[in-house]
């Protein structure tokens, strides 16, 4: 059974040498955009979390590990900042930001790398796009990150010695401002790094302790997630990010995401992916939940 409660990423020569080479000959001209559905912790549990979101996630983990990707940023909705924020530590640990679980879940393992100098890179990358930005020491990586992330790539990692780096997402719930994240992060695709949104693409914790977790589908989560499927998938550029805006303006948006932190992280994907088609590689809505899973790509 699964019930949960969630709580609430100056460069020298040599690091831009060894990562943004042209030479490599993994090295493709832009990357995709990814954005994941990520649910509770129990997700990193085949049998005890969403089937076939857990499928395509590893699917798409398979996917990314053939690329050989030089690093991955992701944005999780588990980690809001008045000034954006971007991990720095050589090594990443862990956040257990779930709780009511057993204990066996608070010994799980998911070891990562990352990278100072890649952070520094990002952090001058979003100032000079006009945004603050900041590197943080000693955070961690959240269950928005890793529990996904295990999925994809397995419990000890096919990319563990590939830099991880986590973006903090603004503090505010703008969409236009996530998607200007995105714009801002985007040039990290012609490096050949992997941008990685994750969240929910329908997400109310309330509804689904009152409707149980796998009761039908509420009618908001079905009407949501099928608006959010249009306006990525119909359109590209300015037009897709004017649809992703205009949805703030339904009325089933305040149902589907009674506070929008798990929405804006595929608002940050589509800045990021901004003329690249989306498609929608999986979703099925449960109770109050909406399973969406996303690619980008030229």
């Amino acid at each position: 059974m699964w019930s949960w409660i969630s709580v609430g990423l100056a460069t020298g020569a040599p690091f831009l040498a060894k990562y943004f080479s042209t030479t490599t000959t993994s090295m493709i001209s832009k990357t995709p955009v990814y954005f994941f559905s990520h649910g509770g912790p129990t997700f990193m549990y085949r049998d005890q979390g969403e089937p076939g979101a857990y499928d395509a996630v590893q699917k798409l983990g398979d996917e990314i590990v053939n690329l050989k990707p030089k690093a991955i940023v992701v944005v999780s909705a588990h980690w809001q900042e008045r000034t954006i924020s971007v991990t720095s530590d050589a090594n990443n640990s862990l956040i257990y930001d779930f709780y009511g679980f057993p204990d066996f879940m608070y010994h799980e393992k998911f070891p990562t790398k990352g990278s100072p100098e890649l952070a520094n890179h990002i952090v001058q990358m979003l100032k000079d796009k006009g945004l603050k930005a900041e590197t943080v020491q000693k955070r961690g990586i959240d269950h928005g990150v890793w529990v996904p992330f295990r999925v994809a790539f397995g419990s000890e990692t096919k990319l563990k010695d590939t830099p991880l780096i986590q973006v903090s997402l603004p503090y505010n719930e703008s969409p236009a401002y996530s998607i200007e994240l995105g714009r801002a992060l985007a040039k990290l695709r012609e490096e050949n790094i992997i941008i990685i949104g994750s969240g929910m693409t329908v997400h109310n914790l309330r509804d689904m302790h009152l409707a149980g977790l796998y009761g039908p589908p509420l009618p908001y989560a079905k009407s949501f997630d099928k608006a959010l499927e249009l306006a990525v998938t119909t359109h590209t550029g300015k037009e897709r990010e004017t649809a992703m805006e205009k949805l703030f303006e339904r009325a089933d948006r305040i149902k589907a995401h009674p506070t929008a932190e798990h929405l804006l992280p595929i608002y940050v994907s589509a800045g990021a992916a901004y003329e690249d088609i989306g498609t929608l590689i999986y979703t099925r809505q449960i109770s109050s939940l909406g399973w969406g899973i996303y690619k980008f790509t030229s």
